[in-house]
C-alpha cells in the first residue's frame, strides 16, 4: 500500500522529468557521500538537480510522465540528473567528475533526452555534442562573417581612393 512520502516522491520526479530537458539515470555503486556530495555541488552550479530514488518508484513516475520501457536505465544504485538548461550539461559534468576521480563504476547508465530515451550506448553521443553556448557562439560567428567581410571591402574601396587623392595632391605640388 502506497504511503503519502511515496506518493509525493512519484509526483516530483514525474514532474522533473516531464519539465526538464534532460535527465540522466547514473549508477552510484562504489562512490561514497563525500564524492555525492561534491558532484551535488558541481551540478548545483550548472542548475542541475540530482535526486536519488528507488527504481520502482521511478518506473511509476516515468510511465506517469509518459515514458514507457525504462527498464535498460534503471540499474544498480540509481540517481538522476535533471537539467533544465543545458540538456548537455550533466553528461559533460559525469563525465569530467569520474574522469578526474579515476573512478570506474560510477558510470551514467541513459537518459531521457528532449523526450527520447538512449541507452548508454547512445549517451556517448550526447556527451560529444557542443553545449548550448557553443552553438550559439558558432552561429553568431557564422552570421557576423559576411558582414565582417563586407566591412573589409568597404574599407579596401575607401583606402584605395584616398591612396589615389593622394598620388593626385603630390603630383599637383611638384
Amino acid at each position: 500500500m502506497p504511503n503519502s512520502k511515496k506518493i509525493e516522491t512519484v509526483n516530483s520526479i514525474s514532474e522533473k522529468m516531464s519539465k526538464s530537458q534532460s535527465a540522466f539515470f547514473t549508477d552510484y555503486k562504489g562512490i561514497n557521500v563525500e564524492q555525492i556530495n561534491e558532484l551535488r555541488t558541481e551540478f548545483y552550479k550548472s542548475g542541475i538537480e540530482y535526486k536519488v530514488v528507488k527504481k520502482t518508484l521511478t518506473k511509476i513516475a516515468a510511465k506517469d510522465a509518459g515514458y514507457e520501457n525504462i527498464d535498460d536505465l534503471l540499474v544498480g544504485q540509481m540517481g538522476i540528473a535533471f537539467s533544465y538548461d543545458d540538456p548537455v550539461s550533466p553528461a559533460r559534468i559525469i563525465t569530467k567528475y569520474v574522469k578526474d576521480n579515476k573512478m570506474n563504476n560510477f558510470k551514467i547508465t541513459g537518459c531521457i533526452f528532449e523526450g527520447d530515451i538512449f541507452t548508454e550506448e547512445k549517451v556517448k553521443q550526447v556527451v560529444d555534442l557542443p553545449s548550448r553556448d557553443e552553438l550559439l557562439a558558432s552561429l553568431l560567428g557564422t552570421l557576423n562573417a559576411p558582414m565582417g567581410n563586407l566591412v573589409g571591402i568597404l574599407n579596401a574601396g575607401m583606402s584605395n581612393f584616398v591612396g589615389v587623392l593622394k598620388s593626385l595632391s603630390e603630383v599637383k605640388e611638384k
